[in-house]
């Protein structure tokens, strides 16, 4: 069992400082706190003493769980956290990136030792079990992003089915009857990441609502430039292709077609819903319903603010609506060359 002085250590200060951190009775330099904290934190000692020091004052220190899969898109990783942290130092917030395999415990090491005021969760899945502890934390919580079951939960999310059902309306009002979908690998459904599930939902109800031909397609992160031989497999007379994929996916993709001699938007139309830019390439050239950090990070970040100061009250659902930015990727459906009669 850590002792006062293990924490001492840990931090770096003497024991008298460790307990005035912990008690809240001598003021000291909120940075040495902070430090205190953390190393109480990760030895676990006193986590209701450190809870107390914090109940008069906040850290003002948000905390942001967003744990690293095999599949993780970095570059969407990293706008998703850069955009919380952006959103959090507007109202005098630092963040504290969780990130280790165990979100569970780190979520609850926050909590416990009220290192952070509130707490952020990304990269949700459908059955995620930061769900139910969130629940039971004595600590503010919002999710960017829907679980299944939202109940007792604040979350905060795009409105995926409306951007799907826009990128299917935009497709067939241009006079296409045949659509592909191209979506996520198996592995990131198979986690049941909550987005890539209700895209995937949404296409086909929107496409079936309108009597299209369709059909989606997950592809292999190991060969990307088969994506398109599968989706003409599927579809051979597709004229339109809805893309919520990698984005390495993507410009595989568009490398594909370049070597069949297809055109966007001349023979095939493209829009992308529910990718997040990638800073470290230029921008794909096709019309797009983005998963943009800004459009959501600012408002999850207002909600807990509101939560940790008592100005909003916890539960509930946030949807962002979608914004469209066209590039000149729809065109009107290709008229197929009537065949000839001998």
């Amino acid at each position: 069992m850590a002792t006062i002085a293990d924490v001492a250590r840990e931090a770096g200060v003497s024991i008298s400082t460790v307990s005035y951190a912990l008690s809240g009775k001598r003021s000291i330099t909120e940075d040495t706190r902070v430090r205190v904290l953390a190393a109480a934190a990760r030895l676990g000692y006193a986590p209701k003493a450190a809870a107390r020091a914090l109940a008069a004052r906040r850290s003002q220190i948000i905390a942001v769980t967003t744990p690293l899969h095999p599949d993780t898109d970095h570059s969407a990783h990293m706008a998703f956290a850069m955009a919380v942290t952006t959103a959090a130092r507007d109202h005098d917030y630092d963040t504290l990136l969780l990130v280790q395999d165990d979100a569970l415990e780190g979520m609850r090491r926050s909590a416990a030792t009220s290192l952070a005021d509130g707490i952020v969760v990304l990269d949700v899945a459908a059955h995620d079990e930061r769900a139910d502890l969130a629940r039971s934390l004595g600590c503010p919580v919002v999710f960017i992003g829907l679980p299944a079951d939202t109940g007792g939960l604040t979350c905060v999310d795009l409105d995926f089915r409306a951007a799907a059902h826009e990128a299917v309306d935009t497709l067939h009002a241009a006079g296409h009857r045949t659509v592909g979908l191209v979506s996520q690998p198996a592995d990131v459904i198979a986690r049941e990441a909550n987005y890539p599930l209700r895209i995937e939902q949404a296409f086909a109800e929107r496409a079936d609502e309108l009597g299209l031909t369709h059909a989606l397609v997950r592809p292999d992160l190991d060969a990307p430039h088969a994506v398109l031989d599968d989706l003409l497999r599927l579809l051979p007379e597709v004229t339109a292709i809805v893309l919520s994929t990698p984005t390495s996916v993507a410009v595989a993709l568009t490398e594909s077609l370049s070597r069949r001699g297809l055109r966007v938007p001349d023979d095939l139309s493209v829009v992308t819903v529910g990718m997040t830019a990638d800073p470290s390439r230029p921008p794909l050239p096709f019309d797009s319903l983005p998963l943009d950090p800004a459009l959501t990070c600012p408002v999850a970040v207002d909600t807990l603010v509101g939560l940790i100061e008592g100005a909003t009250s916890p539960g509930g659902v946030t949807l962002v609506p979608p914004t469209h930015v066209s590039r000149g990727s729809v065109a009107p459906a290709p008229v197929p060359h009537p065949t000839e009669v001998v």
